[in-house]
């Protein structure tokens, strides 16, 4: 009887787990269907009526450099005015269908980590470090304020680009935490700095390169050379900068390419313009990598010792 008793407890625990274990699976599938079918329907409404107004924010600009040049008549001011209301009117026309595509992004990731789950055992329900995330949130921050406050905007036609101090903070949060938080906390941080500045529609892209540069830099620093564990300052120092350098130079040649095809082909910018905005992304991504490189390895090599001691040092 007591046999019978625990063989049933043991299968009903067994199907709690697999619940658990396919809960995040579900979960990513569903909101995945959502994302797509929000994507396509904002697509077709909202952000056909952005092209509409960049079309008309071209004209005026175009219009005003007339007028300044003396070839026109016109009033100046008028057309300020009316190239900055047009300019906010196509940005809030654009968030729709950026949110949309992030929300697809996100949701690819929860159902690869559902997949994940499912095929290695691993249940949803484990207890989170709370220090961990208090560290994600507190670099996502950082993320953000890095691209949102000390960045160099160069414009590209309707587009441009940036050099800013964002993947330095990117960089350092797959150094302290790992790949899969550091990535997310690079992510979501540089993500949000997309939506609330005039970078909206490079935000699901934004999250889609940070989120693998984290992954990558956290590959190389702990899963390939084991970086928390004790090691000599030379070793820590070389291991450090090959990992900055791994997933910066990933960035340097994915963010081009990448945003080529997503500005030209999502997004419906005209090649012209989405050529000249990749070779100064090549430029500002470079730029930024190398700054990035720099300053993620010094920070690092001076938290490292300082976390130690104060016991706040993540052990991957």
């Amino acid at each position: 009887m007591e046999n019978n008793m625990e063989k049933r407890q043991k299968e009903t625990a067994g199907a709690v787990e697999r619940q658990k274990r396919y809960g995040l699976l579900i979960a990513g599938v569903i909101l995945l269907a959502a994302g797509i079918a929000f994507s396509v329907y904002a697509y077709n409404t909202s952000y056909q009526n952005s092209l509409a107004l960049g079309s008309q924010l071209s004209e005026a600009k175009a219009q005003l450099a007339a007028v300044k040049e003396g070839s026109q008549t016109g009033d100046q001011n008028a057309l300020n005015t009316l190239i900055s209301q047009l300019s906010g009117e196509k940005l809030q026309q654009e968030r729709p269908y950026s949110y949309g595509l992030i929300s697809v992004f996100f949701a690819l990731l929860l159902t690869i980590k559902g997949i994940y789950n499912a095929a290695a055992g691993k249940p949803i329900g484990q207890k989170a470090d709370i220090s961990r995330i208090a560290q994600a949130g507190l670099l996502a921050a950082l993320c953000y304020i890095g691209f949102a406050f000390f960045k160099i905007d160069i414009p590209a036609g309707t587009e441009k680009a940036a050099f800013h101090f964002g993947n330095v903070f990117c960089v350092l949060a797959a150094l302290l935490l790992g790949g899969y938080w550091g990535g997310l906390a690079g992510a979501i941080g540089m993500t949000i700095g997309d939506l609330t500045t005039t970078y909206v529609t490079s935000a699901p892209k934004t999250f889609l390169l940070k989120l693998c540069i984290g992954l990558i830099v956290g590959l190389v620093a702990h899963k390939i050379f084991r970086l928390t564990e004790s090691h000599s300052a030379k070793y820590v120092t070389g291991v450090t900068i090959a990992a900055c350098v791994c997933g910066m130079a990933f960035n340097v040649v994915a963010d081009p390419i990448v945003g080529y095809f997503y500005k030209t082909y999502l997004f419906g910018v005209p090649q012209d313009i989405t050529k000249v905005l990749v070779k100064i992304s090549a430029l500002t991504t470079g730029v930024n990598a190398v700054v990035a490189v720099i300053s993620a390895s010094v920070l690092y090599l001076a938290l490292r010792p300082a976390l130690r001691r104060s016991g706040l040092f993540v052990e991957l």
